[in-house]
């Protein structure tokens, strides 16, 4: 399984090495990216193991942010619940979904046995049918959640303490499949312009099927961001995003300077862009140099 913890802390090196070193000290996992983020003030980590594991990792990672991260100083464009504060696993290969779903559930009740963290399970391990969406469980974050955790029962924890942890927050965790975590940078610093735009493409509004997107302000940068989660690359495709977002900002006046992928993305997805943008005729990874060496 591939396993994609997301931690509040992008702009401190050395915190974000420990959280990787606690990863990596775990015998027969592999980190293969780390995307680490100024503005989101976020690491995004991509851990590939077996079992239990992967799960001692991720638990490692997870103990040492909790120890290394306040969310009471943090502060970030992305919006966030936890000092770590998303943790899906990703079945791969022939691995089930069940196998997913079962490890997110041993890590949860883990998290909040010996860390005291409240824990919400969405996507395939949520335990009420409207925490399958991400966006629902996060609410308004952090400092919303600790003034409600203990009243509303719509926010009331799957397992845990009914109170946020006074530094790391909550977690969520859960098992879904491959996403790839896409993000587009518009030449205005018009944060208007961006969440327009988020709505137009986003599914929640509308929008295309399989996109989830936030429209965000990148004061550092003097720009603005499309933040989305393209949930089924194959059903709506990378390429099909960026000219829907192209032709949208556009219509506002504005283009777009550059776009970006947080973590790993799947080799299909940037075939498929290519096939598209260059109209080659049955591209296939076995046309590829590189993976064909991979081969022998």
């Amino acid at each position: 399984m591939e396993c994609v913890p997301n931690f509040s802390e992008g702009r401190r090196p050395e915190v974000i090495d420990r959280i990787v070193d606690a990863a990596r000290s775990v015998h027969g996992v592999r980190v293969l990216d780390v995307h680490s983020d100024e503005d989101h003030n976020r690491s995004v980590l991509s851990l590939a193991g077996i079992g239990g594991a992967l799960e001692e990792a991720t638990f490692r990672a997870i103990h040492a942010a909790t120890d290394l991260i306040d969310l009471r100083e943090h502060s970030g464009e992305h919006p966030r619940v936890g000092a770590t504060d998303v943790v899906p696993f990703i079945p791969l290969g022939d691995t089930p979904m069940t196998e997913a779903v079962a490890a997110a559930k041993r890590l949860g009740e883990r998290v909040a046995a010996e860390l005291n963290i409240p824990v919400y399970f969405y996507e395939a391990a949520a335990a009420r049918p409207e925490r399958q969406n991400l966006e629902t469980v996060r609410g308004k974050g952090f400092e919303e959640l600790r003034e409600v955790i203990a009243t509303d029962e719509d926010r009331t924890p799957d397992v845990g303490p009914r109170k946020v942890h006074e530094s790391a927050g909550a977690l969520i965790t859960g098992a879904r499949g491959a996403l790839i975590a896409y993000n587009i940078y518009l030449n205005t610093a018009d944060v208007r312009v961006a969440k327009a735009i988020a709505k137009t493409v986003r599914n929640s509004s509308g929008g295309l099927r399989y996109v989830k997107g936030l429209g965000l302000d990148i004061p550092a940068r003097g720009q603005v961001q499309i933040s989305m989660n393209l949930t089924n690359f194959k059903k709506t495709a990378i390429h099909t995003v960026f000219n829907l977002v192209k032709s949208e900002a556009h219509a506002y006046g504005v283009s777009i300077t550059e776009s970006e992928i947080v973590g790993l993305v799947p080799l299909q997805a940037l075939l498929d862009a290519a096939n598209y943008s260059l109209r080659i005729h049955n591209l296939h990874d076995d046309q590829i140099l590189e993976m064909k060496l991979l081969e022998e």
